[in-house]
């Protein structure tokens, strides 16, 4: 018995030294780096009790959870702090993912901010960024890209706020960073609009179905996205506001599952769906306004079949309706009425509305 427990050993011992150096390393948990700093507008999961600190027990919600999902589902240790001084070029060479909870102009230095992009863009260092990490920017001038184009959009507003039902399309339900959700779901969350969205950079993973989200607007909201940056990957959520949003079994398997995406640990094509982002836009300007009767399928299926060049002049115009749209309910709506109209006419004229 003990000879064969030896043999069985020596065997064990002589397959591990003799796997790959890529197949040893993809065995190994992923090293997560969480930073979840406000420089500015402080959310619930990421604020700290009076006096923690990443080496007491008194972290913020999300930082515990990052731990626990990590934990919880083998796939990542996880590293949290609440300052971006401590990503440094060094630091980041024993890091595979870093995942930003973050808001405002943050205090990471430009030395840095290239080390990250480098290390994207060389494949060796995955980036996650959840809710807010949209809400956050700073000047840089060095080599490679500003966060926000980065990342693939600005917070431009939060029409549906905390606790706003809303409904969700899942574009892509195979994709493994949203096959856990329902291809159509009703959700209760914070929701952001973006300003210097560029639908050529990114897959739209999720979008607000206005169909079934009673707080309409006449442009398309995309929740969820995945952006190829050189051989390196980048996937953004604008879910996790709420407390209970990160007790959500479906979000925490997200964030997992983001994670080995990010890092390559799973497939996932992240090439821009133009096409279909412009559909989605044509989709929310017909949902804003519902008629009884108007048959918007067989419209949506003549739009399809537009000039190509139209139908992007025609998607710009709908989603330049967020800039015109009045922020308040006394503002003027003058303008935006007359640019939604003007789009609106011209929309169902193609789509054979007379």
């Amino acid at each position: 018995m003990a000879r064969r427990l030896v043999l069985a050993l020596l065997v064990a011992f002589a397959t591990l030294i003799t796997l790959p150096t890529s197949a040893l390393a993809a065995a190994r948990p992923l090293r997560v780096l969480y930073l979840d700093q406000s420089v500015g507008w402080k959310h619930v999961p990421v604020a700290r009790p009076e006096g923690g600190g990443p080496s007491s027990s008194n972290l913020a919600l999300s930082e515990t959870a990052m731990i626990a999902i990590g934990q919880e589902s083998g796939a990542f240790t996880a590293q949290v702090t609440q300052d971006a001084r401590e990503i440094t070029p060094e630091r980041l060479a024993d890091i595979d993912v870093l995942v930003f909870y973050t808001t405002g102009a943050l205090p990471i230095s430009p030395r840095a901010w290239a080390a990250v992009q480098q290390r994207v863009a060389a494949g060796k260092l995955g980036f996650v960024g959840l809710h807010s990490a949209t809400d956050t920017g700073w000047d840089y001038t060095g080599p490679g890209e500003p966060y926000t184009r980065f990342i693939g959009g600005r917070f431009a507003g939060h029409p549906w706020t905390q606790g706003t039902p809303v409904r969700i399309e899942t574009l892509d339900p195979d994709f493994p960073a949203v096959a856990m959700w329902p291809v159509s779901f009703d959700y209760a969350e914070e929701i952001y609009q973006h300003s210097d969205f560029d639908p050529t950079r990114v897959r739209v993973l999720q979008t607000l179905d206005f169909a079934g989200t009673p707080l309409k607007r006449p442009y398309a909201v995309p929740v969820a996205w995945a952006r190829q940056v050189g051989k390196g990957r980048l996937f953004f959520t604008n879910l996790g506001h709420t407390p209970s949003t990160w007790d959500d079994p479906r979000f925490r398997k997200q964030v997992a599952e983001a994670v080995k995406w990010a890092a390559g640990r799973t497939a996932g094509a992240a090439t821009p769906d133009v096409f279909r982002q412009t559909m989605w836009q044509f989709k929310a300007l017909l949902a804003y306004e519902p008629v009884a009767g108007r048959d918007d399928r067989a419209i949506l299926a003549r739009l399809s079949k537009m000039d190509p060049v139209w139908q992007d002049a025609t998607a710009k115009r709908i989603a330049e309706l967020r800039t015109v749209y009045p922020n308040k309910p006394d503002s003027d709506r003058a303008p935006f009425d007359a640019a939604y109209r003007a789009v609106l006419v011209d929309v169902l004229a193609r789509g054979g509305v007379k």
